[in-house]
């Protein structure tokens, strides 16, 4: 029997999967500890039940088909990172890094065999629609996703810009599923943003580690830095799902003068490495708090790592997410790819984050501000002060004599505002860092 015109014969099948044996054997000699004969004998009753399904199936089916899906399960039964990417995957891929995609703006994963949410971007239709870090994905558009790879949900879920998707969640140990209908949008790739808090303690958001982020974070951390105003930093990595190591390794180098800032060690030598910090031109001696949360993953645990065991930050928020392994993209022949994981991580102090993530120095968790709480603040703004009285006297010392910023200094940015009434996790590092302020200039009595 053979295949219609454009499909492999059974027997040519049969030949390449023998041939693809014996080259991995010949090359991997020493390495692979089974018999030959048991290779062989596998590769065989894998041709075998190509054969059957070609013969007998109810459906006619294409060689090359059976084949991917072969692949993909293989690779996806290694563990929850590692997939097998078509040449249009493996594109898509790649323009993540380096451009922007059409989505809803989440980071997946499997966990449990379930897949969950890792993040939502902050600023993207699924954080908008409120989608949170741990929500369980049951259903895309009604498909059960029970046995769906990662790779089947990415490619379920994105979709033209202005097209919708309905995504149904359990969250938590409500039994109850929530359904969300969100419209997929261009998600941008800007991954920090910045302001001041006060007018000396700053705030940089880093949303994801893509092939921008160190240039964009220097450019933020020069704004602040202008003037030397800034005396302490909130570097805000919560639910960052990751990204590239390259960036993190130099997003943590900013910040650390000496050190290791991370190692890997993998099955292949080759994998294994130690990336030390290098003498910054600039110097960067003020305190910075790093805020993390279970969503937190990745290339932001290595930062987060990084900086807590070199004591260069402080740590507060909840323990974040526990992905520690090293994924290596491996293009192929025909313009498809193998997302591998290839090594694992360790913080400088030698522990792996994998599955036991990083414990925050300070157990911070976030607390949504509650309607009673709204109202307590609406009164505290309706206090009547000295200087709401008609006819009050003026203070006769200038601001600087007071230790308040100049009328003529530049306003707290508004967002600063908003993120501070209503984010507990930054109102604490901020108060950490104004509390290190102020003790730091404190004189013990000899």
């Amino acid at each position: 029997m053979r295949f219609e015109q454009g499909r492999m014969t059974f027997k040519t099948i049969l030949v390449v999967l023998m041939i693809i044996g014996a080259v991995f054997l010949n090359g991997h000699r020493g390495l692979v500890k089974a018999g030959t004969d048991d290779v062989y004998r596998n590769l065989e009753v894998f041709a075998e039940v190509l054969r059957q399904i070609e013969k007998n199936y109810v459906d006619p089916q294409e060689a090359k088909g059976l084949i991917s899906s072969a692949i993909k399960g293989m690779v996806q039964s290694l563990d929850p990172h590692s997939s097998f990417m078509s040449k249009e995957e493996h594109q898509e891929l790649l323009m993540e890094t380096k451009g922007s995609f059409s989505g809803v703006g989440i980071e997946i994963t499997l966990r449990d065999n379930v897949l969950t949410v890792v993040s939502a971007i902050e600023g993207t239709p699924a954080f908008e629609a409120g989608i949170e870090s741990g929500d369980k994905i049951v259903k895309i558009d009604d498909k059960i996703t029970t046995d769906m790879t990662i790779v089947d949900a990415v490619k379920q879920i994105r979709g033209e810009k202005g097209t919708k998707v309905k995504l149904t969640i359990m969250r938590g140990t409500n039994g109850k599923p929530l359904e969300f209908v969100v419209t997929r949008n261009v998600i941008p790739l800007r991954s920090v943003r910045h302001f001041f808090l006060t007018p000396s303690i700053g705030y940089v958001r880093v949303s994801n580690f893509q092939s921008k982020t160190t240039e964009d974070l220097v450019a933020a951390l020069d704004s602040l830095e202008k003037d030397g105003k800034l005396e302490g930093l909130v570097l805000d990595l919560r639910n960052n799902p990751g990204g590239l190591l390259s960036q993190a390794i130099e997003v943590s180098d900013l910040f650390l003068d000496s050190g290791v800032i991370v190692s890997t060690k993998g099955r292949d030598t080759s994998q294994d490495m130690e990336v030390a910090a290098r003498k910054n031109g600039k110097e960067r001696s003020y305190p910075v708090v790093v805020v993390v949360n279970g969503g937190s993953a990745s290339a932001a645990e290595i930062v987060a790592g990084a900086l807590q065991d070199n004591k260069r930050a402080l740590v507060l928020g909840t323990k974040t997410f526990g992905k520690g392994s090293v994924q290596t993209i491996l293009p192929l022949s025909d313009g498809s790819g193998l997302r591998l994981t290839t090594a694992r991580y360790y913080t400088p102090s030698g522990k792996s984050i994998q599955v036991s993530g990083i414990a925050p120095d300070v157990e911070v968790k976030f607390i949504p501000p509650t309607e009673e709480e709204e109202k307590d603040k609406e009164k505290l703004r309706k206090e009547i002060r000295e200087g709401d009285l008609k006819g009050h006297m003026e203070n006769d010392t200038s601001a600087a004599d007071q230790g308040k910023p100049a009328a003529d200094s530049k306003e707290i940015d508004k967002k600063a505002k908003e993120i501070l009434e209503k984010d507990n996790q930054v109102r604490q590092a901020l108060q950490l860092l104004q509390t290190w302020h102020i003790f730091s200039q404190m004189r013990v009595r000899e």
